[in-house]
This record gives structure tokens, sequence and C-alpha cells, in this order.
């Protein structure tokens, strides 16, 4: 076990931690420059496409320092905020962490995020400063602003290029003389941590473990202590970098798993396998639950796919443990689901994936957060979707959910960020200049208004350079009011937000607008209404589409062609009254854009 080090790559979104995994792995010799592709561990298309991670990726590599051959077992992490899920299970499984900052942008918000979840779990940390062959690279006040910001002591900090190669066989040596050996009895009874867990077509679950104790061996039987269910091992190895079959996984080694698991939701992530006729196993201490923060009902477009959809989630939920789903039904859009996710990002994501992996034809509702109604008995019921939320006066008070932002910006930024954030009716808390040139502001806002494109704005006003961590506050009061969007005297239940009153009427104006360049011409005029209960807000037509009937008509009297016309108003009276406007799928996504 002295020869084990597992570890992992923290960092901001950006500052080069795939980049650097692929150079670790050239260095041992597990890349070939056949195999070499940028960013090898994002293996999803959409990773690719949008250059980050979002799935963790382990992988295992060797490398001889001193006469020794030592196991390095690396795992690659995500850096958005929206993945912190991700981050803080990898974290389970390792001992140390290379916490990499960028030499020209300096310490960033998820920088610290991620740092403070690698210290919570007691890891060693190396800080290396990548990306010092950039023309505008400043190591020296990266390592300064480290200091200070963080508190860590960088006399040893590492400087790296990842792109280029330099410093990496340094790297390697630090990670080997300065990273804890793995704790753990190779003679006590089998137990292994899950770190993360997806589907395989052939292979039913496949698990990585980090093995806490004991052997794992094919043939094992084994029990799952989350669930009480037995299983026989089938195979063990270890992702190096393609999977491979080894004869056992021992105490301190991170490996993957197979054991004929069918059921998807069988195999938790967190949960602890031990050997089955081992009554007295412990569980390993996991990861605390994730907790999902925006919630948004997805709908098949057509209805017959309900069970593709189901289906889908189940399979996904698995790879992704932090999305929660529930069945919701729609006047407008039939069955779907309700699922919960960590942020905007994760739920773009999580949307891509059912359309591509799935094949799947899907309708997205607004997203809208947890909101707590409290009653006039006294009684609170907590609700995630704005159809629920009773009519005025139904109710005593209500609470939304707030979060703590922080967010690093260039001073030249600032004065536009702080508007923006004074738009989203947030109070500022602190504002300090860790350097001459860049501001740390802290505010309190609204989870809701976060929800609705403030990311994109944030990024936008700062030309890309500003950052954004958050983290719960709580639950405050608010006046707050559902806007609901009738469309010919209907009440269309997916397009219903919640809103505060101040900013009810221009949201009602925007939404009505939005949706007369959505909803396409019928034979009939139809009117388009925001109401906040029987109150209408604001209103707009979408005008009929006519035909000529007075082209036959070229000679005689005015009075047949009145008589023409008359006929042709009648007809489209009882359209009216009976005819069904279809809401195209374009309409949905605009309530998202909506700004």
């Amino acid at each position: 076990m002295s020869a084990i080090r597992s570890f992992c790559i923290i960092a901001h979104i950006d500052h080069g931690k795939s980049t650097l995994a692929d150079r670790l792995m050239e260095a041992t010799g597990l890349l070939t420059s056949r195999d070499k592709t940028e960013q090898y561990l994002d293996r999803m298309d959409i990773e690719r496409e949008r250059g980050i991670t979002i799935k963790a990726q382990a992988v295992r590599m060797r490398h001889v320092h001193e006469g020794v051959e030592y196991e390095l077992n690396l795992i690659d992490t995500p850096g958005h905020v929206d993945f912190t899920y991700e981050v803080s299970r990898s974290l389970a499984a390792c001992d140390g962490a290379l916490l990499v900052v960028d030499a020209t942008q300096g310490v960033e918000a998820q920088t610290l995020a991620n740092l403070y979840l690698a210290l919570d779990a007691g890891l060693e940390i190396i800080p290396v400063i990548n990306k010092i062959d950039l023309p505008s690279a400043d190591p020296d006040r990266v390592r300064e602003e480290i200091e200070e910001t963080i508190g860590l002591d960088t006399t040893d900090a590492l400087l790296v290029s990842a792109k280029t190669g330099i410093g990496i066989e340094a790297l390697l040596t630090a990670i080997i003389e300065r990273f804890p050996a793995p704790r753990g009895d190779r003679d006590a009874p089998m137990r292994a941590l899950i770190v993360d867990s997806w589907w395989d077509a052939y292979r039913g679950v496949i698990s990585i473990v980090r093995v806490v104790d004991g052997r794992m061996r094919p043939g094992d039987r084994v029990r799952l202590l989350a669930t009480g269910k037995t299983y026989d091992v089938l195979d063990v190895g270890a992702f190096a970098p393609d999977a491979l079959s080894y004869p056992e996984l021992s105490a301190g080694e991170v490996g993957y798993l197979t054991a004929n698991v069918k059921e998807v939701a069988d195999s938790k992530v967190g949960d602890t396998v031990a050997l089955a006729d081992d009554a007295n196993a412990v569980p390993v201490l996991g990861f605390k639950e994730v907790q999902p923060m925006v919630f948004a009902g997805v709908f098949p477009s057509d209805s017959v796919d309900y069970p593709a959809l189901r289906d889908a989630l189940s399979k996904l939920s698995l790879n992704d443990a932090s999305v929660s789903w529930e069945p919701e039904s729609s006047s407008a859009l039939g069955f779907g689901y309700r699922l919960g996710f960590l942020g905007l990002l994760h739920m773009e994501i999580i949307q891509e994936r059912l359309e591509r992996e799935y094949d799947l034809d899907i309708i997205t509702t607004a997203p809208s957060v947890k909101y707590q109604i409290y009653q006039r008995d006294g009684s609170m019921a907590l609700i995630d979707n704005p159809a629920k939320m009773p009519d005025p006066g139904g109710f005593d008070f209500i609470e939304e959910p707030m979060i703590v932002a922080r967010i690093q910006v260039p001073e030249e930024f600032l004065g536009a960020i702080i508007k923006l954030c004074q738009d989203r009716r947030g109070v500022q808390v602190d504002l300090k200049f860790p350097t001459a040139r860049r501001a740390h502001l802290t505010y309190k806002l609204p989870l809701a208004e976060i929800v609705f494109g403030f990311y994109d704005q944030l990024k936008s006003i700062s030309r890309g350079y500003a950052s954004l961590d958050y983290e719960m506050a709580g639950y405050e009061r608010a006046d707050l009011v559902r806007l609901d969007l009738l469309v010919n005297g209907e009440r269309v239940d997916a397009l219903s937000l919640i809103t505060h009153r101040s900013n009810a009427f221009a949201r009602g104006r925007d939404l009505c607008s939005k949706m007369k360049e959505e909803i396409p011409p019928q034979q009939f005029e139809v009117a388009i209404q925001a109401a906040i209960g029987a109150k209408i807000i604001a209103r707009t037509n979408v005008k009929a589409l006519r035909k000529n009937v007075l082209a036959k008509c070229y000679g005689g009297d005015i009075s047949r062609k009145r008589k023409l016309l008359e006929k042709q108003k009648r007809g489209k009276k009882r359209l009216k009254a009976v005819g069904n406007v279809e809401i195209p799928q374009s309409a949905f996504h605009a309530i998202l854009k909506l700004d």
C-alpha cells in the first residue's frame, strides 16, 4: 500500500485540469502519440463540444521513482459550480488533491469552493500554477494571491505548463513524495466505497469503487449495505486508460466492479460494498445527500414516448445521482416528470443528454425553485411547480430560498456587476480587493433571480472574466405572485411562473410579446393575456389568417360584399369558440430566454 497514491485535480473552469491529466497520462506511458486526443478523459460528446468536464473519470497510471514502481490513481473532476457534487464524490476516494490555478487569471470563485471541499475531506493539497508558457502569465502575483486569499504556503508551489509539458516530471515526483499512501487493512473483511456508477448495455451497472479494507475478487458474494441486496462479483479491474481486468482489487486501490447489478437504483453512489456473510460490516462514511436547487417539468413531445422517457431517466439518474425526478401531469402537455437539478447548466446538460443519448424529443418548462407557502392555519407546504401555487388570498405568506453569491470580477466591470445584482433584488454583504485590479463581491440574492439568465448576463457584462460561486442561505419572506399565461382564454399551466410583484408587469408584458412571435396565426384571432389571479395585467393579439372571400365578387352592389364578409365573420367567431391553439415547443424554450 505504500506504493499507491490516489489523488484528484481541482480547479476553476478552464484552468487546465483535463489537459494536465492528459500530460500525466502521457508522461507515465498510458497514452501514445497515436491515441492522443485533446482532453482524453472527457469522453462525452457534450464535454468535447463545450470544452468542460461533466463526469468525473478515474484512471490508473504507473510511474517508477527511485527504483520503486508506484500506482497512481488519478480522478479528473469538473470545475463548474453545478457539478460540485461530482467533485465531492471524487474527493472521498482520494488522499491528496492538486490545486491548479491559472497563471494569468489567478484564484477564482470555484478554486476556493473546490479547495474548501478538499480541506473538509482532510486531503493533502499541492498548489500547481499552470499556463506559465503564456505571455501574460504572472506566477509571482498568483503565488501572492493564493497566500492572501487561501492562506496556503506557496514556497514549494509547482510551475507547470500542461499544454507544452513543462514541469510534469517534477509534478509526478511531488505527487509521490508529498501525498500520503492510503490507510487500510488488507487482511480485514472487505469494504469498498462506491464513488460513481453508470449503466452499460452489455454488462449492466459498472461501479467505480475505492477499496477501504480487505480484497475484492471475482466470484466473491457481496452485499450493498444501503439496499441489503447480494450479488456475485463478475469482474474487477481499473481504467488504464481503457478497462483492464485484474485478479483482485485490494485495500487502497481504486478500480471498477461489475456484479450483474440489473436495477439501476440499486448501486447508490456513496454506498458501501461488503462481503455478504459479514453481518458486522460498518458503512464507510460516504458524502452528504445532494439537494436539487432548480426544478423544471420535462414532457415528451409525443405522449407515446412517456415509457421511453421513464426508462431514460432511470438510467441517467444512475450515471448522475444528483438528478431527482417524480411524475407530473399538465393539462397542456400531458404526462411527464418534474426534475430537480443543481443549477441551470446542469439542467441544459441533462436535457441535451436525454435528446442525444436516448433519442427523445422533449419539452422543458420554465425552471423554478422550491418555495415555502404558509397557510392561514399555520401549516407550511413546499411547492416547486408554479401551477400548484394557490390563488392570491388563499394563503398567509410565502418564503423564497436565498443564496450568498461570491463574485470575483476585474475592477473595471465592478459598477455594472453591482447594478446587475441590485436589479435582481440583491443585498450587498461585502466588497474586498484582494489585489489592486480584482474585486471580490459578496451579495445575498434570491435563488429564483439567479435561475433566469443571471449567469449569462454576468459573463457578458464582464466579457467572461467574472466568476460566480454560491451557497444556500435559508428562506426569507417575499411579496411573490403567480403569473399565468392565458391563450384564447385558457390558462396554460406549463407556462405559469412565480415572480416578485414589482417585476410582474414587465415580466407579463415580455411574456405576451414573446408568445405573439412564437404562436403561429390561426383561422381566428387569438388573445394572449398575462394574469395575476383574475386580474389581467398585459395583453396582445395574434391576428387571424384571412381568406380573401371577395376575390370572386368583382361587380354588383356593396351589400353582396358585406354579406360575404359577415358570413366569414360568423364562421371565425364559431371557430374561436371551439378552436384549440397548438402551442409550439419553441414557445416553452422562449420563456427560458426571457430577460
